[in-house]
């Protein structure tokens, strides 16, 4: 099929959820993306943070070869080597002591959303179960997770959400105490949120939240998914904080283009499940298991680890570059590592169009955000070209 035809065919037969550019993508090789037309783009936008390590790569590739060859899948009902493999690297690389596997992020936070109100049920007395979101966070799509998620324009058509949500202010100490209730079981937080603008927690702001959990016996959980693996520089976001939560939300990268969902628990959290108050059929896929050990063995090198925080410093200064010498059209650069987010004086998604003429893809995070998600593997050489046209882009006034 021409590329014209695939993309009739797409409006004709795909629901239309997504407004997407008019080219069709056909393989990537490490930190690019080919099209029908043999045009080659420059990725910063890495599937939304999920392809971490490029495209292509070695060990990933050989990892599902190989697994594909023996098992693609079997029930929940039986043991397989590569979703044992994966929770011992997850749960020695991490706070936790338990993991729960899914498909997608959104799946994981709906399984952290139960195991909460399990929890708050089952521990105290007097059940608690109302949970505290944030203003501006998002969690996802489905129920629950737009129920959690802070932005109105989410929940627009789907009312009545699930009740026993509060909202606090980000970033707000004052606004976090003045909503809990005696029947608050968790506390529910991006450190950095993402899709509302790539706002980061302060150090102050997460060790209170953490304090105030331990103190009013609530759950502390933090959705890692576009942030974790890496992501910002350390292997999880929160460690940068030197606090730990009692669950924690993880996919995206996780699966090197599979996918796969992870909500990673305490033991006490644990302890409130039982053999069959949650399942998913393809959770512990083989396939994308072995997948995510592939990954996750490349995350846990330090000097891969340390590489993307050297590569982060780097962008963030030429963006501030940027921002000093565009003052009037760039206000603010925000993130950390290899998210990072430009504040437009114009609409980003004009942008969006003005870099894709150049042959580069870059995503936004809210109306006047440009938002830029490289692979972890892209080289300093990469980042100079993408800012280098950012710049001249806005020396022409845009």
């Amino acid at each position: 099929m021409r590329t014209e035809e695939i993309i009739q065919a797409e409006k004709k037969y795909i629901l239309q959820t997504y407004g997407r550019p008019e080219f069709v993508l056909e393989r990537g090789n490490g930190v690019y993306l080919f099209d029908t037309e043999g045009n080659r783009y420059l990725d910063f936008v890495s599937g939304l943070a999920v392809n971490a390590l490029g495209y292509g790569d070695y060990d990933v590739v050989r990892a599902i070869e190989e697994q594909v060859g023996m098992l693609m899948h079997v029930s929940n009902l039986y043991h397989t080597m590569p979703s044992v493999k994966l929770a011992e690297l997850l749960v020695e690389n991490s706070f936790s002591d338990r993991i729960f596997f899914c498909n997608s992020g959104t799946e994981s936070w709906e399984a952290a959303l139960k195991f909460c109100r399990k929890w708050g049920n089952t521990k105290f007395e007097i059940p608690k179960n109302r949970l505290l979101a944030f203003n501006n966070s998002f969690h996802g799509r489905t129920y629950g997770s737009i129920s959690t998620t802070g932005q109105p324009k989410y929940h627009k058509g789907f009312e009545p959400l699930l009740p026993g949500i509060d909202f606090a202010d980000f970033n707000d100490i004052d606004s976090v105490t003045n909503k809990i209730t005696d029947e608050t079981c968790a506390i529910l937080v991006e450190p950095i949120q993402a899709e509302g603008g790539i706002h980061v927690a302060s150090n102050e702001f997460l060790r209170k939240l953490r304090d105030i959990c331990d103190e009013r016996e609530m759950l502390l959980v933090f959705d890692e998914i576009q942030v974790g693996c890496g992501r910002t520089g350390p292997l999880w976001a929160h460690e940068e904080y030197e606090i730990y939560p009692d669950i924690m939300t993880v996919a995206k990268a996780l699966g090197g283009g599979l996918p796969i969902g992870v909500t990673l628990m305490r033991q006490h959290v644990a302890d409130a499940i039982e053999a069959g108050d949650h399942a998913a059929t393809f959770g512990a896929n083989p396939v994308a298991c072995a997948a995510a050990v592939a990954v996750l063995q490349k995350l846990l090198n330090p000097e891969f680890i340390n590489e993307i925080k050297e590569k982060g410093n780097y962008f963030i200064e030429r963006l501030e570059t940027l921002k000093q010498r565009f003052p009037t059209q760039i206000s603010e650069i925000r993130g950390r590592g290899l998210i990072l987010g430009a504040v437009t004086k114009k609409p980003a998604s004009d942008f969006l169009t003005l870099f894709r003429d150049r042959d580069i893809l870059i995503a936004t995070a809210g109306e006047n955000v440009v938002r830029f998600l490289p692979p972890l593997v892209v080289e300093r050489s990469r980042i100079d070209e993408v800012v280098d046209v950012f710049d001249e882009i806005l020396r022409q006034g845009h």
